[in-house]
Order: C-alpha cells, then sequence, then structure tokens
C-alpha cells in the first residue's frame, strides 16, 4: 500500500508541475507580446503637413509663327524682267523685288492717252456749241461721257502698269525665289515667301476650366527644342469663344525675337501662370496611392497608419496639391506605403 501511495503522489508532482509551467509559459507569452509590439511596428518616413505657397503653372504646346508673313506674287502675268533681291536676305518695305515686261501695256496706254485727248477736244467743242445752242443737251452729254470713258481707260492702264513693279508690301527677310529672269508668271506664281521675324507670335489652346483666369497683357514663358534658353511673351489676343469641338480656348502671345532664334514653323513648350494659392497642402506624389474612383493616402495617428480619400489638384515634378481630405499638422507616410494596412502599428522618421 505505501508503495501506491508514492505513485500517485509522484504522478500528482509531475502533473502539477506540467500546469505550472503551462501556465507560466503563456504568461510570459502574453507579456512578450505586448513588450513586442513596438518592435513589431512598421518604419515608415512620413512628414507633417504645413501651408505653402503654390503657384500653378500650366504646361502646353504652342507653335511659332511669324509677325508677319506673306506669298509673293504678281497681280498680272507677263515676263520677268529683272529680278532686284537676293534670296535670305532683308528687304524693306517698299522695295521693288522684281519687275514684269510692260511694254505692251505701255503702248496701251499712249493709245488711250490719244483718244482721251481726242475725246476731251470733242467736249471742248461740244460745250462751246451748247452754249451757242447749235447742238442738244443730248449730244453734248454723249461727248462728255466718252471724255469720261477714255479717262478711265486711262486709269485702268495706268493701274495695272503699276502692277509690274512687285514691291515688298512690309520689311522682313525674303525667302528662297522660285522664279528666274525670264519666267512667265501668272497671278497663281509664287515667287519668294516674306516674312518679318523681329516679332513672332506664339498660338496656344487652353483647357476651358482655366479661361476665366486668363487675362490680356499677362507674361508667359516658353521654350523651343534645342535651346535651353527660357523665352517670354505677352498675350495680346484671346478668342472670345471656347471652340466647342475641342472644348480648348485659343489665344496669342507676341515674343520678341532680335538675335533670330525663334522660327516661324516650330514647336514650343508653354509655361503659362495661373493663380497662386497661399495656403496650400503639397504632398509628395510618392505618398499617393490610386484606388478604384479616387486616390488615397496614409497618415499617422496614435502610432498607428490610418487611409485617407482624398482630392487632388495640379502637380509639380515632385509635389501634388491636395484640395480635400487633408489638413494643416497631419503626418503623411511618405514611404512603403504600399505595404501599409489601416491600422497597421507604425514607427514614423520625419522629414523636414
Amino acid at each position: 500500500m505505501k508503495g501506491k501511495h508514492i505513485v500517485y503522489l509522484v504522478l500528482i508532482i509531475v502533473l502539477g508541475g506540467m500546469i505550472f509551467y503551462r501556465v507560466s509559459a503563456n504568461k510570459e507569452k502574453g507579456d512578450g507580446g505586448k513588450k513586442g509590439e513596438g518592435k513589431n511596428a512598421t518604419k515608415v518616413s512620413g512628414i507633417v503637413l504645413k501651408p505653402q505657397v503654390f503657384s500653378d503653372n500650366l504646361s502646353l504646346s504652342g507653335s511659332i509663327e511669324a509677325n508677319e508673313q506673306v506669298e509673293i506674287r504678281s497681280e498680272v502675268s507677263g515676263i520677268v524682267e529683272s529680278i532686284n533681291f537676293n534670296e535670305g536676305t532683308p528687304v524693306t518695305q517698299g522695295q521693288v523685288l522684281f519687275k514684269i515686261n510692260d511694254s505692251e501695256l505701255r503702248a496701251q496706254l499712249a493709245q488711250a492717252k490719244t483718244q482721251q485727248a481726242l475725246a476731251a477736244e470733242n467736249e471742248r467743242r461740244a460745250r462751246l456749241l451748247l452754249q451757242k445752242e447749235a447742238i442738244s443737251q443730248e449730244e453734248y452729254d454723249t461727248a462728255n461721257a466718252t471724255l469720261r470713258s477714255t479717262q478711265a481707260q486711262t486709269q485702268l492702264i495706268q493701274a495695272q502698269l503699276a502692277k509690274t513693279s512687285v514691291k515688298a508690301p512690309f520689311s522682313g527677310k525674303i525667302g528662297l525665289r522660285a522664279i528666274s529672269k525670264g519666267t512667265y508668271v501668272t497671278p497663281t506664281t509664287v515667287v519668294a515667301n516674306l516674312v518679318n521675324m523681329n516679332q513672332v507670335k506664339i498660338t496656344f489652346s487652353i483647357p476651358e476650366k482655366y479661361a476665366t483666369q486668363m487675362k490680356k497683357d499677362a507674361t508667359i514663358s516658353f521654350t523651343i527644342a534645342g535651346s535651353k534658353d527660357v523665352f517670354k511673351a505677352k498675350i495680346y489676343a484671346i478668342e472670345p469663344g471656347v471652340d466647342v469641338a475641342t472644348r480648348t480656348l485659343q489665344m496669342r502671345a507676341l515674343a520678341q525675337n532680335p538675335d533670330g532664334k525663334l522660327l516661324p514653323g516650330t514647336y514650343a513648350d508653354v509655361a503659362l501662370p495661373l493663380e497662386s494659392i497661399n495656403d496650400a497642402l503639397l504632398v509628395p506624389t510618392e505618398a499617393l496611392i490610386p484606388i478604384q474612383n479616387g486616390k488615397k493616402i496614409f497618415i499617422a495617428e496614435k502610432g498607428k497608419a490610418k487611409e485617407v480619400v482624398v482630392e487632388t489638384g495640379p502637380r509639380t515634378a515632385k509635389d501634388i496639391l491636395i484640395t480635400s481630405g487633408l489638413k494643416v499638422g497631419d503626418t503623411v507616410l511618405t514611404s512603403g506605403v504600399m505595404t501599409l494596412k489601416n491600422d497597421m502599428p507604425v514607427k514614423v522618421a520625419i522629414k523636414n
């Protein structure tokens, strides 16, 4: 019996030891979880939102056009008698560019002047006879009408004769000529292009939502391919209405071009300044996460990540404007955001 009691006692001691060990292990595990909670928090970077001044620029594509440009043509047909310009050189307003042979018109003018002189003499005689009542008023009116007709014919030929000397309508640079001396030209023949490049026009269009912000005389900046220079231009004309097909508003700016660097027909990258915001909330673009029907951002709140749905505005190369969802003082998480979940513990390193 005594041996039996000893066995029972041993079993009780072993069972009690196992129970004590299990209770102790569970307690240590629970305490260890609470102590290690900070160690298991995800390390992320963040910024504290502060109001900033945001000057928004609208990036657009525009085209550069000459201030004045025209195709030089002859208004009358004929043989080119002389060419008085060199290709690719400046010409002045009123300068004779080329001359059409006018021998036939001069002969017609001489004939018309002879007929005019005869008609003038007949009118003089008819007037004297009318004063003496030797002819009727109707006969005098016929002589007077003949005189006026010959005068008009003379003026017409003189006008055609003047058109045989083709002059530059404005000062500028003339391009490559398409004729030679002796070429027969007509009003459809393009002789050369004349371009005024001292100033150039930049034509561009903006989305209709910015139409109310546009003002005449506003200054824009633009760049061109192959050059690091930034050029300035002033808006001088705005279309009175939005294009229905494209929903854009077209406008035009004028830029000085004394060095001739701006060539008509090239593209311009236009930076159009919009209204400035004095208390803008800007966050780095890497903090923004696209979601269905919107965008979200994680902020830190009481040591945990909290997702916030936001609305955004224009962006720069690094930042984006937040128009709704955040407030001053929020800690926006900027790194590791793609692995975060709502209420996940985080340890934030604040960036300045």
